[in-house]
C-alpha cells in the first residue's frame, strides 16, 4: 500500500481528532477504537477453527520427554522454560493489571496484548473479549512450546535453505490474502496450520542430512522439520519489536491516531508507534554485524564465544540431552539450547509463587531468578575516575541492545553514589532509594529510562493531560529515552527504526555514558552502585489507582508490598578512595569562586521543598539535599568576599 503524502497525513490527523474526540468519544473516556485499529498481518485465528478444537497442544504434553537430567545438573528445556517469563506471560499480574488499563483506555486494545502474551489463546479465537476472560488453562502457559516450534519464517530469505514441508505454500497463501507480514516483528507471526514441529539442528539426531523429515513424536503428528529460522534473531523479533498499529508515523516524526475503525495504512511495523524496539536495537548493533566476543560471560558452551544472535546470550548452548524416551536420555549434544530466555526480571517470580502455588514450581522460579540476576550483573561495566573536584562514573553497555531495554513502563536503571567521610560515614547520597517507601530521589543522579506519553493532539482526543503518562495504549510520543545504546550505535540507524535517543545525546559509536558527581565537603571516599528495578512505585501505584474495572491493580499492589516492592537489584558496585572536594560555590572547579560560577549556579535555586539537581551540588552548603535561600545566601557571601 502506498504511503500517504504530507498533506494527506495532516488531513487524517485532523480528521482523527474530530472523529474520535468530537463525534464518538463516550462518557467513560474510552477511545472507541475497534479490532481493525489493532489488526496486524500474519496467521489469523480463523485458520485454526473454532475454540473447541485443541489445535495447539498444552506444553505439559512436552514435559514427559523434555524434562531430563543432564550432565550439568540442569534441565535445559522444559524446566528452564517453565521458570521463564515466557511461560508465565499471562500469569504475570503486572501484565494483567496493564491489560485492564489498556482496555479501559482504548476499546479492543487488549487484543494487541493477548496476541503476544497468549498466542495460543489468540490463534484459537479466545482473545475476545479482550480482557482475557475467555482464555483456557492451557492459554495461561503463555508463549508455549508447540506455538514456537510451529512458527514459520514470515520472510523468505534466499540465504537460508528452506524446509520442504510447505512453508512457501503457507507464505504464498498469506500473500494472496494480503496477510503476509512485511518484516518479522509486532507479533505478526506465521504459524503452520498443521502440527509440523520445527527445530534448529541442520543434521538430525539420527545422522540424517538436512531437510529430511523424521518423526520423534506420536504417529499421528507430521514429521519434525529442520528450520534455520529458529536459530536467527528474526525469530525473536516476533514479540520483541512491539508496535501500536493504531498510530501512523508522520513526515515530521510524530505519530497520529488512525481513523476509528481503520487498519494501519501501510502494515509496516516501522510506520507504527514503537512500544519496544529490542530486536531493532540489536539489528543495528555490532552484535548483528560482526559479532562481539563475550569472553565467556555469555553464550554457555558456544563454540567460538562470539555473540551474534539473541539466542547466543538468551538461549546459551549446553552439554546435555535434549530429550528422553521411556526415562532414558537420548542423544547427548554439546549445543542443546537452554530454554531459559533470561532477562532482567528477578522480582515477579516471588509474586507468582504467592499467587499460583500449585501452577508454578519453586525450583524453576528460583533458578529463573538466579539466571536473571546473572544477566543483570554482567550487563554493564562500571568505571570510576577522579577529575578535578568531580567523581566521574562511566557505565558501559555490554549487551546487544539498549541498557535497559524491553517494555519501558516503570523499568529503570540508576546510579547511586554514597560519599563517605574518613570514618566511612555518609556525607551525602546521590540517587538515594528509600527501601521502606520505594521512593527514589532522581534529581541529583542519572536515571536511565524511556518515558512515554501523549502529545497535544492526543491529549485533546483522550482527555489525558499532555506529557508523560503510563497509558501505553494511548501514548504516541517519547519524552525521554536516555537508555545506553549498544556497540555499533548510530543515530541515523536508530532513528530510522523509531529507537533514537530522546532528551539526551549519544555520539555515533558511543555505547557508554558518563556522569559527573561533585565531591561534597568532608568526603574522602565513595561507594558507587548501579541499580536496576523492574517496576517503579509510580507505575505500580498507577496500575492500582487508574483501574476502574476490576481488582487486578489491587492484587498487583498487594503483592508488590508483600514481595519487597519490586526490590532494586545491584548490577555493579565499586568503591573509590582518596577523593578531595573543591571549594564551595566553585561550580567549574577552577579553584576560584567567580562570575562564571555565579552564572552556572544562578538557576540552581530550588527551595526547601525541592531536591538538589545534578550539577548544582557546589551550592548545597549544608548538604541537606536541597538548594534553598540559606545556601544561596552563603554563596553570595563567598562570591562577594575579597
Amino acid at each position: 500500500m502506498a504511503r500517504r503524502t504530507g498533506w494527506q497525513c495532516r488531513f487524517v490527523r485532523a480528521l482523527a481528532v474530530f472523529v474520535a474526540h468530537c463525534a464518538f468519544a463516550p462518557a467513560n473516556g474510552q477511545l472507541p477504537t475497534t479490532l481493525d485499529n489493532f489488526f496486524q498481518p500474519g496467521t489469523q485465528p480463523d485458520e485454526f477453527g473454532d475454540t473447541l478444537t485443541p489445535f495447539i497442544p498444552a506444553s505439559q504434553n512436552c514435559q514427559l520427554c523434555h524434562e531430563v537430567y543432564n550432565p550439568g545438573g540442569r534441565d535445559p528445556i522444559f524446566g528452564t522454560w517453565a521458570g521463564s517469563m515466557k511461560a508465565n506471560a499471562v500469569r504475570d499480574p503486572l501484565f494483567q493489571a496493564a491489560l485492564t488499563i489498556a482496555n479501559q483506555d482504548a476499546a479492543f486494545a487488549g487484543d494487541l496484548c493477548i496476541r503476544c502474551h497468549s498466542p495460543v489463546g489468540w490463534l484459537e479465537g479466545r482473545s475476545l473479549p479482550t480482557d482475557g476472560s475467555a482464555l483456557l488453562p492451557k492459554d495461561h502457559e503463555g508463549v508455549s512450546c508447540n506455538f514456537c516450534h510451529r512458527m514459520v519464517d514470515p520472510v523468505l530469505d534466499p540465504g537460508y535453505p528452506q524446509p520442504p514441508q510447505g512453508d512457501d505454500i503457507i507464505r504464498v497463501a498469506l500473500l494472496d490474502a494480503g496477510l503476509l507480514p512485511i518484516r518479522a516483528g509486532g507479533a505478526n507471526y506465521v504459524v503452520d496450520p498443521a502440527d509440523s514441529r520445527r527445530g534448529p539442528y541442520p543434521f538430525l539426531e539420527n545422522g540424517g542430512p538436512p531437510n529430511v523429515p523424521v518423526n520423534y513424536h506420536f504417529p499421528d503428528t507430521p514429521p519434525i522439520i529442520y528450520s534455520p529460522f529458529h536459530s536467527t534473531s528474526e525469530f525473536c523479533a516476533t514479540c520483541h519489536d512491539v508496535n501500536n498499529p493504531a498510530f501512523t508515523r508522520q513526515p515530521d516524526g510524530s505519530y497520529a491516531l488512525n481513523p476509528i475503525g481503520a487498519e494501519h495504512p501501510t502494515g509496516d511495523s516501522y510506520d507504527m508507534f514503537p512500544i519496544e524496539r529490542t530486536y531493532s536495537e540489536w539489528l543495528n548493533s555490532e552484535y548483528a554485524t560482526v559479532g562481539v566476543d563475550a569472553k565467556g560471560v555469555f553464550g554457555g558452551n558456544h563454540p567460538t564465544g562470539i555473540m551474534r544472535t539473541c539466542q547466543d546470550c538468551h538461549m546459551p548452548d549446553m552439554q546435555s540431552y535434549g530429550s528422553a524416551f521411556d526415562n532414558k536420555p537420548l542423544y547427548e549434544r554439546p549445543d542443546v539450547p537452554s530454554h531459559e530466555f533470561s532477562g532482567g526480571n528477578t522480582w515477579i517470580q516471588d509474586v507468582l509463587l504467592n499467587l499460583y502455588p500449585f501452577a508454578v514450581d519453586p525450583e524453576y522460579m528460583y533458578d529463573s531468578q538466579d539466571r536473571a540476576l546473572y544477566m543483570l550483573q554482567n550487563a554493564a561495566t562500571l568505571v570510576l575516575y577522579k577529575e578535578d573536584c568531580d567523581l566521574r562514573v562511566r557505565i558501559i553497555n555490554e549487551t546487544g541492545h539498549k541498557l535497559p531495554t524491553g517494555y519501558p513502563e516503570g523499568r529503570r536503571m540508576w546510579i547511586e553514589v554514597a560519599f563517605l567521610d574518613p570514618a566511612f560515614h555518609p556525607v551525602a547520597i546521590r540517587g538515594h532509594y528509600d527501601w521502606m517507601s520505594a521512593d527514589l530521589t532522581e534529581s541529583d543522579s542519572k536515571v536511565y529510562e524511556a518515558v512515554l506519553g501523549v502529545d497535544e493532539v492526543m491529549s485533546q482526543i483522550s482527555g489525558i493531560p499532555t506529557g508523560p503518562s503510563f497509558h501505553f495504549a494511548l501514548n504516541n510520543k517519547f519524552y525521554k529515552d536516555n537508555r545506553i545504546p549498544p556497540r555499533g550505535f548510530t543515530n541515523a540507524a536508530f532513528a530510522a527504526v523509531g529507537a533514537a535517543p530522546v532528551a539526551t545525546n549519544y555520539a555515533d559509536g558511543q555505547f557508554w555514558d558518563d556522569t559527573a558527581f561533585r565531591v561534597p565537603s568532608g568526603a574522602t571516599s565513595a561507594v558507587v552502585t548501579l541499580y536496576y528495578q523492574t517496576a517503579s512505585k509510580e507505575y505500580i501505584t498507577f496500575l492500582r489507582d487508574a483501574n476502574k474495572t476490576d481488582d487486578k491493580g489491587d492484587v498487583l499492589y498487594e503483592q508488590w508490598e508483600l514481595t519487597g516492592k519490586s526490590p532494586p537489584v545491584t548490577m555493579r558496585e565499586q568503591m573509590v578512595l582518596e577523593l578531595s572536594a573543591g571549594l564551595f560555590g566553585d561550580a567549574d572547579c577552577n579553584g576560584e569562586v567567580d562570575l562564571f560560577d555565579h552564572a552556572l549556579l544562578y538557576d540552581c535555586l530550588s527551595g526547601p521543598a525541592n531536591r538538589l539537581r545534578l550539577g548544582c551540588e557546589a551550592i548545597d552548603a549544608d548538604l541537606d539535599g536541597s538548594t534553598d535561600l540559606r545556601d544561596f545566601a552563603e554563596f553570595q557571601l563567598t562570591y562577594l568576599a575579597p
